[in-house]
């Protein structure tokens, strides 16, 4: 067994992680997702990072998209929340705001709060505008294809209209790597595709068109990582999918949800391995924090 070890006064984050890993506690499993994540790398696995929407809210936006402009990673699993989010702080921030605000007061002036992030209600104005000129795209790639597109064939579509480098769809887009997302009507997109459909009942979206995709990605890889942020159905469509190949040799979760409920966001990796989503020799570690905190640490730390 290793001792504890305290901790010192450090510059260099790789030392600072280095130190975390004799800490205890989380501070010791974040060490641990590092050298995993690591091993996936060297290993050439084929990388799939899921996320949760909030996380997009958040400043950990521009992060995911350095992740994908150096081609870190292989596709992402997230939600609509996350592409549309995306697209609306190209051209406006969010802003801060605290967890304790007067809620009536917000609606009332038309703010809207997630946690202590606020989005003004003219921000999905300003989606709107971008969106239903995407909405006149999209239905004459489907007419020029005489079929309906996939989520990830729409979403790499929605790239080619973001100029802003700043942006996860951007960088998904100019480097060809898939967002999948497999509830694509769950959210402001979904409630403007409604509207556009009323004029034009003809557009639709294939929500199978990504299986064989996944599947290919999934069966073709010699071996494959998961970097699972938060739960959800991302977080389970990634480790489900894998159940086709035995499931994942690596797998890294960053989470605040417990197991004693029973839900797939709280089910630790051990559980995966009972699915099969996760191979039971897999290599796999599982931290339990906020992951605007420990995602920084743990992917500043590997790609800097």
């Amino acid at each position: 067994m290793n001792e504890v070890k305290g901790l010192k006064p450090t510059n260099d984050l790789k030392d600072l992680v280095e130190q975390l890993g004799s800490a205890g506690f989380q501070a010791t499993h974040v060490k641990q997702a590092v050298d995993i994540i690591k091993k996936m790398k060297k290993e050439n696995a084929t990388i799939i990072l899921t996320f949760t929407s909030n996380m997009v809210s958040s400043g950990l936006r521009e992060l995911f998209a350095e992740i994908v402009k150096q081609k870190f990673i292989d596709a992402i699993i997230t939600g609509v929340g996350s592409v549309e989010e995306d697209l609306m702080k190209c051209t406006q921030p969010f802003l801060l705001g605290s967890f304790n605000m007067n809620d009536k007061e917000l609606h009332q002036e038309g703010v809207n709060r997630i946690g202590n992030i606020l989005v003004p209600n003219d921000r999905y104005e300003k989606l709107e505008d971008t969106l239903w000129p995407f909405f006149e795209h999209l239905l004459k790639l489907q007419e020029e294809k005489n079929r309906m597109l996939g989520p990830s064939e729409i979403i790499f579509e929605l790239g080619k209209f973001v100029k802003d480098e700043n942006s996860i769809l951007y960088w998904a887009s100019k480097n060809n790597i898939p967002i999948f997302c497999p509830a694509i009507l769950d959210g402001a997109f979904g409630l403007q595709l409604y509207y556009f459909k009323q004029e034009h009942p003809e557009i639709g979206i294939d929500v199978t068109a990504d299986m064989k995709k996944e599947s290919d990605l999934i069966l073709n890889a010699e071996k494959t990582g998961g970097i699972i942020l938060g739960g959800g159905f991302a977080k389970h469509h990634a480790i489900g999918m894998n159940i086709v190949r035995g499931g994942f040799d690596y797998a890294v979760y960053v989470t605040t949800a417990e197991a004693y409920d029973g839900s797939l966001s709280g089910a630790n990796t051990s559980e995966a391995v009972s699915w099969s989503k996760i191979k039971e020799e897999a290599n796999t570690a599982v931290v339990h924090a906020d992951a605007t905190i420990v995602f920084p640490l743990i992917i500043l730390s590997i790609i800097t």
